[in-house]
């Protein structure tokens, strides 16, 4: 009886320290054959970048001659919030005329900037209604017009068909 217990106790403890453990997920762009940052400046054009690389994962909204290749890898471990392990991104430049790269740029995880969101809220005109001016409100207001049989929706009355 004593065996299985401890049998037991050993099964959940080793359950208990495998949910514990981390998991890393990976995101963005998987490079294959050849890496971002290998690309050359002035040897490769826009078509061979997208030729090695394939569809950049974003593009700058300013500039549409920037092209980024990002990847990112995650650790998540049970209940805790998610952290970031690595960040990787490469930005690719072209030059606008000859479609040429002009600039191949790498970030790091280093890179990144923290910067704290604006959580107010956006004032709206007009006021809210209590529960009370809704019901008071609503007093009277059915069966103002009398009733029409010849009336579509969207028409108003007197309008002739």
């Amino acid at each position: 009886m004593l065996r299985k217990a401890a049998l037991a106790f050993a099964a959940v403890s080793v359950l208990g320290v495998a949910a514990c453990a981390p998991t890393a997920s990976y995101q963005g762009f998987q490079a294959i054959e050849v890496n971002p940052a290998d690309i050359k400046v002035g040897d490769d054009t826009r078509s061979t970048v997208l030729a090695k690389l394939g569809t950049p994962t974003a593009t700058s909204t300013f500039d549409k001659d920037t092209w980024y290749y990002m990847d990112q890898i995650v650790n998540r471990t049970s209940f805790y919030n998610p952290r970031m392990s690595r960040r990787d991104v490469v930005a690719i430049t072209f030059d606008k005329n000859s479609e040429q790269v002009t600039d191949v740029r790498k970030f790091g995880l280093q890179d990144g900037r923290v910067f704290a969101y604006n959580k107010r809220e956006t004032p709206t005109r007009g006021r809210e209604m209590t529960v009370l001016e809704q019901l008071l409100g609503s007093i009277g207001a059915a069966g103002v017009l009398p009733p029409d049989q010849n009336q579509t929706p969207g028409s108003h009355p007197g309008d002739s068909h």
